[in-house]
């Protein structure tokens, strides 16, 4: 009762004090659902409810619907800011891109299972009355995101098998890529040479020591490798780079659509191409080497092969070092091209927007008189029925209010300060973004090491505590227990709500801030029901 009475008191009375007056925002495929309602209720009262759709130059509210699926994911992007108005909506490339970007720093197979089976059994009773009346509230935040949980689960089962990595111990699901036979057999390993020499390796030049590269992920061999550390290191940090360029990329071409729907199309060749321009052509290249590098260097010239972090300096510096021979022919002059080209880019950035802007404006004036302004925008709000869909924009010469003429007034200063801040952000942005997200490889380094010193330190003792039958079982009890405790509490709990967290922030400040403003507000309709979380 209260909640109708609080409607009705924000409808406006009529000049006859006969009727109310409430002037709502409806979605367009509800109008007839409303209609109906409203017919339905004046033949029921005796009293007429009629619905007229009036033109508004107000920016409308934000509608998105959702699912039991969906919710969670959009619940990410909203927390970063509700969207405006027909703008691009990160939320379903959010779906993929967030446990994937999670799984890459918590990849383990055996910790992405147990991830999977508690989100799966959360989504399995999600109809019984018990789990969703539970009012704890640690419970209700990992209910709400079961589905969440579900999928950065089975990215996570994924990416442990790229790493073969089960609880920190690999996994021979294939037969390895290397022979420690053949390699014994051409070196001439004697019993004196092995009983000297507690490491040994395995030289890939020699003929049958490698035999092809492992069909999926990182070979088992890799694992009893003294230099381990390093090739994984050098891997996942090659990794998080390619990642993030891809994935900042694509965050800049998802502005396109929102330059082509706002009808800001000189945007596209004033913004989008030297932003794309200037992070493919200095980072782009950095992905480009990397990938040419592992293509083109083989086993037999590991030793003399040229570093790219050098090569990416000097690239900087316009100069050459004279021990690190080139990747390709003609790499300098291509360097120095791309370097100037970014560099030509900035003022581009930097004063394209502004001059186009002031420039319209200036055009806008000379061609119409202050009293035919007026004329045409009171014709155009009484003749457009749908400006409020297609006619709203982010720019600063578009009105957001008809009453508000001086709002559509662009004041040079102001122009030129907006768009020098996001100019310095993005170029800026590039740089420590793209260093962000070697965050990747820092916490899929740190989980892998944590599992790995928790298998040391508890199973593997465990195991060499007792040979009889009889005392391994007694022992092995309280040391399963505490490795499984140990293991939810730190691994998953622990670690999972770090990567988390850290691939929240990807999605926010390096992903999200390429294209999208969440600068909108929320369409809140009036309803009895309760939400369903």
């Amino acid at each position: 009762m209260k909640a109708v009475y609080l409607a009705l008191n924000q409808c406006s009375v009529s000049t006859t004090h006969k009727c109310l007056i409430a002037e709502v925002w409806c979605a367009t495929r509800d109008l007839p659902m409303l209609q109906e309602a409203l017919r339905d209720s004046s033949s029921e009262a005796g009293v007429s409810a009629v619905a007229h759709r009036i033109p508004c130059r107000d920016m409308p509210p934000t509608l998105i619907r959702t699912n039991r699926f969906t919710a969670s994911f959009q619940g990410i992007v909203d927390a970063y800011g509700v969207g405006r108005y027909q703008e691009v909506n990160p939320a379903p490339y959010t779906i993929v891109t967030f446990p994937f970007l999670f799984a890459v720093m918590f990849g383990d197979v055996g910790h992405g299972l147990l991830m999977f089976l508690f989100a799966l059994a959360m989504v399995l009773t999600e109809n019984q009355p018990a789990m969703r009346t539970m009012q704890n509230e640690i419970w209700r935040t990992f209910f709400g995101g079961r589905y969440l949980l579900l999928l950065m689960g089975l990215f996570s089962i994924y990416t442990g098998f790229i790493y073969n990595e089960c609880f920190s111990r690999a996994t021979t699901i294939f037969s390895s890529g290397w022979s420690v036979a053949a390699m014994a057999n051409q070196s001439g390993w004697s019993d004196e040479f092995l009983a000297q020499h507690a490491v040994l390796t395995l030289d890939p030049n020699v003929t049958g020591v490698f035999l092809g590269p492992y069909p999926f992920g990182i070979d088992p061999v890799w694992s009893l490798a003294a230099n381990h550390l390093s090739f994984l290191n050098s891997f996942k940090m090659k990794m998080s780079i390619i990642l993030g360029v891809t994935h900042m990329a694509f965050g800049v071409v998802l502005g396109v659509f929102n330059h082509v729907h706002f009808g800001q199309r000189h945007r596209l060749l004033l913004e989008t191409l030297p932003e794309l321009t200037f992070l493919l052509g200095l980072f782009g290249y950095l992905v480009f080497l990397v990938v040419y590098k592992w293509l083109r260097v083989s086993a037999a010239s590991a030793a003399s092969a040229p570093s790219i972090l050098i090569h990416f300096i000097n690239m900087f510096l316009f100069s050459r070092s004279p021990t690190n021979r080139p990747l390709f022919l003609g790499q300098e002059v291509v360097q120095s091209t791309l370097v100037v080209l970014a560099l030509a880019m900035v003022p581009v950035l930097l004063l394209g927007t502004p001059l186009h802007l002031l420039r319209r404006q200036h055009r806008h004036r000379s061609r119409r008189s202050p009293a035919g302004r007026q004329e045409e925008d009171k014709a155009g709000l009484l003749d457009s029925p749908e400006v409020s869909v297609n006619g709203w924009g982010s720019d600063e010469e578009k009105a957001g209010c008809p009453e508000d003429e001086k709002a559509a007034e662009l004041v040079p200063s102001e122009v030129f300060m907006h768009q020098a801040i996001h100019t310095i952000e993005f170029c800026l942005g590039c740089i420590s973004n793209t260093a962000s997200y070697l965050r990747l490889w820092a916490l899929s380094l740190a989980h892998a090491q944590l599992s790995e010193v928790l298998w040391a330190m508890v199973m593997r003792v465990g195991l060499g505590m007792g040979r009889e039958v009889g005392v391994a079982a007694v022992v092995l009890v309280p040391v399963f227990a505490a490795f499984a405790v140990m293991t939810v509490a730190i691994l998953l709990v622990m670690e999972g709500l770090s990567a988390f967290l850290h691939a929240l922030r990807l999605h926010w400040v390096e992903f999200q801030n390429k294209f999208y403003s969440g600068t909108g507000y929320k369409l809140s309709p009036f309803t009895f029901a309760m939400e369903d979380e």
